[in-house]
């Protein structure tokens, strides 16, 4: 059998802690800009820009891809388009359908 030279990657604490601080600070933005009461559509954009964010630091770093082959990061990419994708054949299916049984 052949033997793979692939080395782990062990996070520092002091990367870890870097991170975690990039997260809160994150997350009090978050708080803040949903306190803005900015108009409709940007309040939504605003809030799924700084939540990307977030998720992107959570998955390159505590998940380790951010040193792991691309492979695994294609298929996490790959997975959250189909994600999307049923999740926007379904709210297509449920927004335009009619009622079966008006009563309801």
């Amino acid at each position: 059998m052949s033997e793979h030279n692939h080395e782990h990657h062990v996070a520092t604490a002091k990367q870890l802690w870097l991170i975690g601080g990039g997260l809160f600070v994150l997350t009090i933005l978050t708080v803040v800009v949903s306190n803005l009461g900015l108009p409709s559509p940007f309040d939504i954009i605003s809030a799924l820009v700084i939540a990307f964010g977030k998720a992107y630091l959570v998955a390159a770093f505590f998940m380790g891809l951010y040193w792991d082959t691309k492979f695994n990061s294609l298929l996490l990419i790959g997975a959250l388009v189909f994600f999307i994708l049923m999740v926007t054949v379904t709210l297509l299916d449920t927004m335009y359908r009619q009622d079966v049984v008006p009563s309801f």
